[in-house]
């Protein structure tokens, strides 16, 4: 009859064969992939990226992630390998989306004192312009161009027609070019 030590030297043994047996399997499940479906895989990730500058590294992420879960995955585990391959190629494009819009606002620079001074006294020269204006001209010129409301829905927010607001409009701007314009001519 073996000891217990006997028995735990040979349980021992027999876990590190099925060890050496699951990573055979892994190895091989491995190769197969790379063989079968690198190719593949690459295609579809530059075709998605636009380019293959990253098709390579999302497809390696892909194939690792997939390696990591076989044991655990329901079904085809090339069908997960795919979805990886999307889903790293989606992430990718919401980087380069990021990437971009950072980058336009830092290429925006910021306005300078003068250019701020500037802005402000136009500002105030068209606040003061409009103040010149009737009620009914100020209420169109503010509800079209402020609160970027349609024609009609400064008729019905008014209480009065399409054409009514047309008019204003067109007399407001009207005179708000001719009250800016004389005051830089003084």
């Amino acid at each position: 009859m073996p000891s217990a030590r006997e028995e735990g030297v040979t349980a021992l043994m027999m876990e590190r064969s099925r060890a050496a047996e699951e990573t055979t399997e892994a190895d091989e499940w491995l190769r197969d992939v790379y063989q079968t479906q690198w190719a593949a895989l690459v295609r579809l990730a530059a075709l998605l990226l636009g380019s293959s500058d990253r098709a390579d590294e999302v497809v390696q992420d892909a194939i690792l992630a997939t390696y990591r879960r076989r044991g655990r995955l329901e079904g085809s585990p090339i069908a997960y390998l795919r979805q990886s391959v999307v889903n790293g190629c989606r992430s990718v494009l919401r980087h380069r989306a990021v990437v971009v819009r950072t980058e336009r606002l830092r290429l925006v620079p910021a306005p300078g004192p003068e250019e701020q001074a500037m802005t402000a006294l136009t500002a105030e020269r068209v606040v003061r312009a409009m103040r010149t204006l009737s009620q009914r001209q100020q209420e169109v010129l503010i509800l079209r161009y402020y609160s970027d409301l349609s024609e009609s829905e400064i008729a019905q927010a008014l209480g009065i027609s399409a054409g009514a607001v047309k008019s204003h409009g067109h007399r407001a701007v009207a005179a708000l070019r001719a009250t800016l314009s004389e005051e830089s001519l003084r």
